[in-house]
Order: C-alpha cells, then sequence, then structure tokens
C-alpha cells in the first residue's frame, strides 16, 4: 500500500494514521469512500458533547476489530476532519476491513 502524503492513511510502526471527514447525523453510521484524501464517514451521532467523536472511535474499532481505546483522535475533536490513530493495526488489515 503506498505511503504517500495524498493518501488518507499513513502505515506507522505502531498502527495507522487515517484522515478522515466525518458527516454526524446520518441514517446509519458507514464507511462512504474516499472525499478527496479523507476517508468518509457517516455516523448517526450529533456532533454534540463528543457525542459524534465517541461515535466515530466505535465504529472505527469495530470495522477494524480492535480496542476501543486502540482508536485516538489526534486532530480534529471539534472539526469534521479529523486525524485519527489506530494502534496495533495494520496497511492489510485495513484494506480488508474497508474491501
Amino acid at each position: 500500500m503506498p505511503d504517500r502524503s495524498d493518501s488518507p492513511w499513513q502505515e506507522q510502526a505502531d498502527g495507522l494514521v487515517l484522515r478522515v471527514v466525518v458527516q454526524p447525523r446520518a441514517s446509519r453510521s458507514q464507511f462512504c469512500g474516499l472525499q478527496g484524501d479523507e476517508l468518509k464517514l457517516r455516523l448517526t451521532a450529533p456532533p454534540v458533547d463528543g457525542a459524534a467523536n465517541d461515535c466515530c472511535r466505535e465504529f472505527l474499532a469495530k470495522l477494524l476489530r480492535v480496542p476501543k481505546s486502540a482508536v485516538r483522535i489526534e486532530s480534529g475533536e471539534t472539526s469534521r476532519h479529523k486525524r485519527i490513530r489506530v494502534s496495533g493495526v495494520t496497511a492489510a488489515q485495513f484494506e480488508q476491513a474497508f474491501a
């Protein structure tokens, strides 16, 4: 998997760093493909009191089959554009989950 600066993910020694754009208040939580150089997620939770951030972490943890504690928002807590670190996941596992 390429490790380019325009790729929405970068593999690092301890896991992956993902660039994500979130659409809150969707009818269901789902992965919607790429939007520019980010992964697009639709989430059911509203962007109030961190609910969308929690929903995002839970959704990615379930999709990638890791504990919720392995998913950490590094930047973008109050933005739709987020940088998320997922510990213990390889690029191959990521590709399989999003295939």
